[in-house]
C-alpha cells in the first residue's frame, strides 16, 4: 500500500529526462520530511518559507532542492536531534529508509540536517536508469536568529497523508527573497526567477520584515536606513543593470520544465526592468 501510495505520486509527475526523475523523487522526500515533522511539535515553533515552499504550497513551476525553515522567533537552545527518531518513524511508514545526519554548529544561526536516501527509487518503477548507489540529498536548513515581524499562515497537505503545517505568509516570504537579492554574497539565479514570480503574481513585500532583515545582516546592517519601497525599487535596479544576465540565467535551467526554460532566454537588464515597473505600480 506504501510502495502504492509514492508510485501514484510519482506518476502524477510529467517525467521526460533522468533529471526531472530525480527532481520529482527528491520532492517525494521533501514532502514525507514536511508531514513527519507535522506529526511533532515543529510547526509549533517554526514556519516553512523559502524556495521549496514556494513550489509545494503555491506551485511555483520550479524544482527547489532544499527545505527551508524560520522560528517563529529566535531561540539560540533550539536543536534538530529531538525530531530525528520521529522522521525516521514516519518515512519507515512509507518503507523509505534515509540517513539522517544532524549538521548543526552550536555557533551558527542556520542549523542544518541532511536527508541522503537510495531505499525511494529500489521500491519504484523507474523510467531512467539511475547511477548504482547514488543517493538522493535532501537539506534542511532552519534560522534560529531571525529577524522579527514575519508574517505566517496555516497551509493544508494531502499527502502522503492530510495534515497541516505552519508557512510563512507570501508577503513575508517574497521581503525574504528580496533580501537574498540583494544582501546574498553570490549570484543566485533561482532568486530572479523567483523574483520574476512573485512580481507576475503581483505579491505584496513585508517591509516591516524586510527591513528588520536588511538591519541584520547584509552590507546595510546596523546602518539605520529606512527601507521603503523607493528605496527598493532603486537598490533592486542597481542590482539589475549591474548583472550579466547570460551567465545568472545558467544556474535556474535545470530545476525547470522545458516549457519554462525556452522564457530564460528572455533574462536581460531590459526583462527585469520591465518587472520593476510592474512592481512600482502594484506595490503598497
Amino acid at each position: 500500500m506504501a510502495n502504492q501510495l509514492i508510485e501514484s505520486r510519482l506518476n502524477s509527475y510529467k517525467i521526460q529526462t533522468l533529471e526531472d526523475e530525480e527532481n520529482a523523487l527528491k520532492e517525494i522526500l521533501q514532502e514525507v520530511a514536511l508531514y513527519a515533522l507535522s506529526a511533532t511539535d515543529f510547526f509549533g515553533k517554526a514556519m516553512f518559507q523559502g524556495g521549496t515552499a514556494l513550489r509545494i504550497l503555491y506551485h511555483l513551476p520550479r524544482f527547489s532542492e532544499d527545505l527551508d525553515f524560520i522560528l517563529q522567533s529566535p531561540n539560540a537552545s533550539f536543536h534538530w536531534e529531538p525530531y530525528l527518531h520521529k522522521m525516521s518513524e514516519c518515512f519507515e511508514l512509507f518503507d523509505i529508509e534515509p540517513e539522517i545526519i544532524d549538521r548543526s554548529k552550536t555557533d551558527q544561526a542556520i542549523q542544518k540536517l541532511f536527508l541522503k536516501d537510495n531505499s525511494i527509487g529500489k521500491m519504484l518503477n523507474l523510467k531512467f536508469r539511475h547511477q548504482s548507489g547514488k543517493k538522493l540529498l535532501i537539506k534542511l536548513e532552519i534560522d534560529i536568529n531571525p529577524p522579527l515581524y514575519s508574517g505566517s499562515e496555516i497551509k493544508y497537505l494531502d499527502f502522503p497523508i492530510d495534515h497541516s503545517i505552519l508557512a510563512q505568509d507570501l508577503p513575508s516570504n517574497f521581503a525574504g527573497k528580496c533580501h537574498a537579492l540583494l544582501c546574498r554574497p553570490y549570484v543566485k539565479g533561482r532568486d530572479w526567477f523567483d523574483f520574476s514570480w512573485y512580481v507576475t503574481n503581483a505579491t505584496q513585500i513585508n517591509f516591516k520584515f524586510l527591513s528588520a532583515a536588511i538591519q541584520q545582516s547584509g552590507p546595510w546592517q546596523n546602518a539605520g536606513i529606512t527601507v521603503n519601497k523607493t528605496w527598493l525599487i532603486e537598490q533592486l535596479t542597481a542590482k539589475i543593470q549591474a548583472l550579466d544576465w547570460s551567465q545568472v540565467s545558467k544556474d535556474v535551467i535545470r530545476f525547470l520544465a522545458p516549457e519554462y526554460q525556452a522564457s530564460v532566454a528572455l533574462w536581460s537588464v531590459d526583462f527585469f526592468m520591465s518587472k520593476i515597473k510592474k512592481l512600482e505600480q502594484y506595490l503598497q
